[in-house]
């Protein structure tokens, strides 16, 4: 499949965000792109045309890149409910609520089914496909049953971004933290790194940058300036949006802004697998 994963050093490092505006640079390019997110925890969704629930932030990904949302971009919808439980539904089929580990026990094996199933979908139609992680992809006590980050990246044979919160404080050792606690096998996908959230002049930064790319081996593909109003609604998040003027696409904008901070030639290699 060609595309990619977005991963992530940690929940709210801005995966979803990068992933919005990856698929709408891709669309304004004229490319047949799609977003996906194996499986999306969250209190937020929509509806498809078809009548089908899937993740708000899937579905405001696909209208980032001009495509009509389907249940195949978020195959595995996980949305809590009173009593530390989770609605389960899968391709949009309910399969009621469980609790913690119950649902990694009796839903990896359909879950992974559901995953190749809507991959190999996606890829009937789109010439690339933008795949959103979850979390961390070294959460090293997940890992056997994780269905959202390496994995995914296997089954989809895709290259991986790895994205910083840098807002935080903290972001290098975020970033070699992760890395080393990657398997060989999963740290060879990783081929570019993403700083994002970034306050002040970047250029102050560039020593940061210099020391990641020269004790990791992987280039950092861009510095993001943090950017409040964007205007879109966020993964997880229940807060009115900044209204956008008259005549604005904020899809557009976000993307340029983004865009505007990425070597964007480099993420074309690793797109088109010459990276």
């Amino acid at each position: 499949m060609n595309g990619l994963i977005v991963l992530g050093t940690a929940s709210d490092s801005g995966k979803t965000m990068i992933c919005t505006a990856l698929c709408r640079i891709l669309a304004n390019e004229g490319v047949r792109v799609a977003p996906f997110k194996s499986q999306n925890m969250s209190r937020f969704s929509t509806t498809t045309e078809k009548g089908e629930e899937m993740s708000r932030a899937q579905f405001l990904q696909a209208e980032a890149a001009r495509t009509t949302p389907s249940i195949y971009m978020n195959p595995i919808l996980l949305k809590p409910v009173p009593g530390m439980k989770s609605e389960v539904l899968i391709l949009g089929e309910k399969f009621g609520s469980v609790v913690g580990m119950t649902y990694r026990e009796q839903f990896f094996k359909r879950g992974v089914e559901a995953i190749r199933t809507s991959l190999a979908k996606l890829a009937e139609t789109y010439e690339t496909v933008i795949i959103e992680g979850a979390g961390s992809p070294a959460e090293v006590n997940l890992n056997d049953r994780e269905i959202v980050n390496m994995r995914v990246a296997e089954i989809a044979d895709v290259p991986a971004i790895l994205v910083a919160d840098i807002d935080r404080g903290g972001a290098i050792a975020s970033i070699v933290g992760t890395l080393q606690l990657l398997p060989p096998e999963h740290r060879s996908r990783v081929k570019a790194i993403i700083i994002n959230k970034f306050h002040g002049d970047v250029s102050f930064f560039q020593e940061g940058i210099d020391f990641i790319e020269s004790y990791t081996g992987i280039p950092v593909a861009g510095v993001i300036p943090f950017k409040a109003n964007h205007g879109i609604e966020e993964e997880d998040v229940d807060r009115p949006v900044a209204v956008a003027p008259e005549g604005v696409d904020v899809y557009d904008e976000w993307a340029s802004h983004v865009k505007a901070h990425l070597n964007w030639p480099l993420m074309k290699d690793i797109l088109s697998g010459r990276e």
